[in-house]
């Protein structure tokens, strides 16, 4: 599913303007961009699930091809980790988000 396509649902399902939904939609999503990479701060959506960031450590690599050795410098990735309810109905499975805990 894309963006063009989220937005035409929403706005179908609530009788908003496309052009608002969008406008929506991008501000949703700076800010979860500005609370990972400028901020370093996790995003909890309580029954959908957590943005996160995640520190990787330096590490040492190998270029097998060119027998090498490289060091990867320590770096932050976001991520994204799906909250119980939400995994529970991939698995077809329905509980209430007061039993849902956030990590």
């Amino acid at each position: 599913m894309t963006k063009a396509q989220i937005v035409k649902n929403i706005s179908e399902q609530t009788g908003v303007g496309k052009k608002e939904v969008a406008i929506t939609i991008e501000a949703f999503m700076e800010q979860i961009r500005a609370s990972l990479a400028d901020n370093r701060e996790n995003v909890f959506l309580r029954g959908f699930g957590s943005f996160i960031v995640k520190h990787r450590a330096q590490k040492t690599a190998r270029n097998i091809s060119k027998n090498t050795t490289l060091v990867i410098d320590a770096h932050d990735l976001p991520a994204f980790k799906p909250a119980k309810s939400f995994i529970a109905r991939m698995d077809g499975i329905e509980i209430s988000d007061d039993d849902d805990e956030e990590a």
